[in-house]
């Protein structure tokens, strides 16, 4: 397994549209393998390929809290079928927005279904965290981030202060 480079807000990467996979075979398995690697060394619990610079509906996701009893999901493909009506708020943070979190207010619950590891399909009906996280890395595979919800204001500030620290992080000092 490799760890990948997350891409970071301002990189016009983030903002494609990822296409769809044509078929989960050893390269899709391999990148989802790397994509878990990355998000737990980052550390995360939640990681779309678009992060890595990959635009492939992809997605992987880890919500336990034990390190020791690891419970990755993969999702390829994933099309949310449906969500409640009833919303629940969460901090939100991204790998691509370091740094950076926002109480986001989302469905409590989603129906999603996606084609798994193996490349078999598979229905999942989600809630709490879980729902929120999903809907959270599906918005990736869109081009949308979280700070896309918050005020004009508030995300110009964060992007503002993402582009100083990369440009800060770019200077080579000799």
């Amino acid at each position: 397994m490799t760890v990948r480079k997350i891409l970071t807000e301002p990189d016009p990467i983030l903002r494609q549209k990822s296409q769809p996979v044509d078929k989960v075979d050893d390269l899709t398995r391999k990148l989802m393998d790397d994509m878990l690697e990355t998000m737990y060394l980052a550390p995360g619990i939640g990681l779309a390929a678009i992060q890595i610079g990959v635009p492939k509906r992809i997605i992987v996701l880890d919500i336990s809290k034990d390190p020791e009893k690891k419970e990755p999901m993969y999702f390829v493909n994933p099309v949310i079928v449906s969500t409640s009506k009833n919303n629940i708020t969460y901090e939100e943070g991204c790998l691509s927005v370091p740094g950076q979190f926002a109480e986001i207010d989302r469905p409590d619950r989603c129906h999603v279904k996606y084609l798994d590891y193996n490349g078999n399909y598979k229905e999942f009906k989600s809630e709490g965290l879980l729902a929120t996280c999903i809907q959270h890395e599906i918005d990736h595979l869109e081009g949308i981030l979280f700070i896309d919800y918050l005020s004009n204001l508030k995300k110009s500030m964060i992007i503002k202060k993402l582009s100083k620290q990369k440009k800060e992080l770019e200077r080579i000092v000799v």
